[in-house]
């Protein structure tokens, strides 16, 4: 088996006098340098000797039994190793059954058992896999692969099936609905009230690093180099679909370009790939096309949303009623939580939230940045805009009157929120009292020009981690975590929070990352992983001063002998008793103690320290939801200009201020708030799956026709963070990955609707909608 080293940060370097604070300045990314000089390899850039390729061949029809499969033209190709079909392929273990439980039970993309099944349960499905010595006589080969269907029939159109929706059930892990009062009753009674439908369509992820995998065996022994935001899931998931131990199977995932949610469950690429390479015999790559992406790896659902609001005269809300219709797959896919921040956002006095499925006969659905709370937050903040419309109010006005102190559904306190700040700083800092509140009343030229603002929102998760940090005698310190590198600077960021608790200079820590042979990290999803790290990494880099302190008190001679550890601050590369007190620097108390290093671990990968974690973390889940509300929250500012004749928006300039917690690094913040902006506009104004409603196919599956955000479409974004810590969070870290984009669509279509009187109630806007 070859071995792939864990990407490191950087040298280790010793330990200088006079460090400062880490946490909070704006440092360069460590990995940096290696991304832009081409350094980097990623899953499809692994060299390894003998390697082969491979490619899918696609079901043609939505529903049906393959009848017969004519591999001959493809197997007459040159270089073909093997055509691997339902008839040929060695027998795997279906995918497990989702266990909250056993939360790797998850990563099941779909539960369809690829190749061992000669049902078809989407158009797209994979129906063989052709391995060959390149990959263009592979994608040939695949292309000449005959494939006879009995059709059956299928249900493929989401707004037809809409009134077939079913009650969404809830879950430890997430809630199908909520009731306070009578709402219904108190919407009819209301003296102003709006009552509206909004609908979303199904959005791709569109990572800049399509899905790729390359997996080599040694006996019963895998290494697999994938771009996946969850090591651990795929791990476990690998072991069992093969029927290897765990121990047996190795993950390497160093970088990740770019994923959005899209790289969390296991995909047909990914499994087929591994059969591939047990049966030839070779390590087999293989990297999807684009089209082979939308085919094969799941998107965000389309939504169908009501919301209907009620209120008093002077903007008091009465009622607000917030339900959703959104599809899954038959084989699988995962419900958005739509109404989560209608549960949180406004103090109305009667509250009925209600979310509902449909199953399709399509490409299961997996979560897109910020699911549900981005499509959510479109319907709810767009709503809310229309209601001050009516009402004659300031749409930042009608919030605040509407702020909740705790919790308006269970009466909950908030574990952090600063939504009021987040709107004053940033009504002053965009200019919003120059706004006049007639729609078409301001203008730039032939331009009409139009303001609006929107509420983000996103709940703040915490997930287990394990971490080892080790201090050698040189003053260098070792960071161990198998957590995942996508873009937004997690290594960097956990070097810095490790520098400030062991009062060690930035560049004296390294921090390895991305492998399964590290102790395992939480998944890169629900903004969840630096504020998961970063709680393990704390509570080891305590254990870790303490035993140096146990180290400096047992040798005779340390300034150190007598204190506590309540008495001692880590600062200097070493431990000491205030300012002008007395300590030592943790390379003379090794030195003294005749050791090369220390390492402290929080948390084990044993099977018995996999239960205890799992379990401590649902306890602690559980027991958290039962005494607050935790999410990062936040305040969008938007300028539109619209042509009036041609209905073309661009927006013009924007002003983000967040509630996200500690700020650990203010660039790779602002970087990562930015970047959830963008892919918000591309929401608002131009991103959407189209889909065939007589088949389910997709029809735009790619660049080309799937029109993302370019330079052209993003304007100056300034952002601002508070930068205050929540109390009841490592460091004060809420979570900042997904928040940006929630209220994006919104804001964008509430300054539309300022500039043109036009209220759009169907994503995306685009000019025909307006004309």
């Amino acid at each position: 088996m070859t071995s792939t080293p864990t990407a490191p940060t950087r040298a280790p370097s010793p330990v200088e006098a006079g460090t400062g604070r880490s946490v909070g300045r704006p440092l360069d990314r460590v990995d940096g340098t290696a991304k832009t000089t081409g350094a980097a390899r990623y899953a499809a850039e692994h060299p390894h000797p003998g390697l082969a390729h491979a490619a899918l061949v696609h079901a043609a029809v939505t529903r049906g039994r393959i009848t017969g499969i004519d591999a001959a033209g493809a197997e007459a190709v040159p270089g073909v190793l093997a055509v691997i079909t339902h008839e040929n392929a060695p027998a795997m273990k279906p995918p497990p059954s989702v266990s909250v439980l056993n939360l790797s039970s998850l990563a099941s993309g779909s539960s369809v058992n690829y190749l061992n099944t000669d049902e078809v349960h989407w158009n797209g499905q994979p129906v063989a896999v052709v391995v060959a010595e390149t990959p263009e006589a592979a994608r040939h080969a695949a292309g000449l692969v005959r494939v006879s269907y009995r059709e059956l029939p299928a249900t493929v159109d989401f707004a037809a099936e809409e009134g077939n929706a079913v009650p969404q059930k809830s879950s430890a892990l997430q809630s199908g609905g909520a009731r306070k009062g009578d709402a219904e009753a108190a919407l009819a009674a209301a003296p102003v009230s709006v009552d509206l439908r909004f609908t979303t369509p199904p959005y791709h992820h569109n990572a800049i690093e399509p899905h790729a995998t390359t997996a080599v065996w040694d006996g019963d022994r895998l290494t697999v180099h994938e771009g996946t935001q969850n090591i651990t899931w795929l791990r476990d998931h690998l072991a069992l679909r093969f029927g290897v131990p765990v121990r047996n199977v190795r993950v390497v995932a160093p970088y990740v370009g770019g994923a959005f949610g899209g790289k969390t469950m296991v995909w047909a690429g990914t499994v087929l790939t591994v059969l591939a390479a047990r049966v030839t015999g070779r390590p087999v790559r293989m990297a999807l096309t684009r089209e082979g992406v939308y085919r094969t790896v799941g998107g965000r659902t389309p939504s169908a949303q009501r919301v209907a609001l009620g209120a008093r005269a002077d903007g008091a809300l009465t009622a607000l009623i917030h339900t959703s219709v959104t599809q899954t797959g038959r084989t699988g896919g995962l419900p958005e939580q739509v109404t989560s921040q209608s549960r949180h956002l406004y103090a109305a006095e009667n509250i009925l939230l209600r979310q509902n499925l449909v199953e399709l006969d399509a490409v299961p659905n997996t979560p897109m940045r910020a699911p549900g709370e981005s499509i959510g937050t479109f319907a709810l903040e767009s709503a809310v805009d229309e209601l001050a419309c009516a009402l004659g109010l300031d749409p930042i006005e009608l919030r605040m009157h509407n702020e909740p102190e705790r919790n308006p559904v269970d009466g909950k306190r908030f574990a952090h929120r600063m939504l009021r700040e987040a709107y004053a700083l940033g009504a002053e800092r965009f200019g919003w009292s120059g706004r006049t509140p007639e729609p078409g009343s301001m203008r730039d030229g032939g331009w009409l020009v139009g303001l609006g603002v929107a509420s983000a929102y996103h709940p703040s998760w915490q997930m287990p981690a394990n971490v080892t940090v080790r201090l050698s005698a040189d003053g260098s310190v070792v960071v161990r975590c198998g957590f995942h590198e996508m873009g937004m600077g997690g290594a960097t960021a956990q070097a810095q929070i490790a520098a400030d608790a062991l009062g060690v200079p930035f560049e004296a820590v390294r921090v390895e990352y991305g492998d399964s042979d590290l102790p395992s990290g939480p998944g890169a999803g629900g903004s969840a992983q630096t504020a998961s790290v970063a709680a393990s990494l704390l509570a080891a880099c305590e254990k870790l001063k303490g035993s140096l302190l146990a180290l400096a008190r047992r040798s005779g001679g340390s300034p150190l002998r007598g204190r506590r550890p309540g008495d001692l601050e880590a600062r200097d590369g070493g431990l000491w008793a205030g300012p002008a007190g007395p300590g030592e620097t943790y390379t003379a108390i090794l030195a003294r103690a005749g050791r090369d290093s220390a390492e402290a671990a929080v948390g084990s990968d044993t099977r018995v320290g996999k239960v205890t974690g799992q379990l401590r973390f649902m306890s602690k889940l559980l027991r958290d939801r039962r005494r607050w509300v935790k999410a990062a929250c936040g305040a969008h500012f938007c300028e539109v200009r619209v042509d009036p004749d041609t209905g073309e928006v661009r927006v013009s300039r924007w002003l983000g201020v967040f509630d996200v917690g500690r700020v650990v690094n203010a660039k790779m913040v602002a970087s990562q708030l930015r970047g959830g902006i963008v892919m918000g506009i591309g929401m608002a104004l131009s991103e959407e799956t189209l889909v065939d409603p007589r088949n389910g196919r997709i029809m735009n599956p790619g660049l080309a026709d799937y029109h993302v955000p370019v330079h052209a479409d993003v304007p100056p974004i300034d952002v601002h963070c508070l930068d205050v810590p929540d109390p009841t969070m490592p460091l004060g870290l809420i979570g900042v990955g997904e928040v940006s984009v929630t209220g994006v669509a919104a804001a964008i279509a509430n300054a539309v609707r300022h500039a043109t009187g036009r209220r759009v109630r169907d994503l995306p806007v685009t000019p025909d909608k307006l004309l």
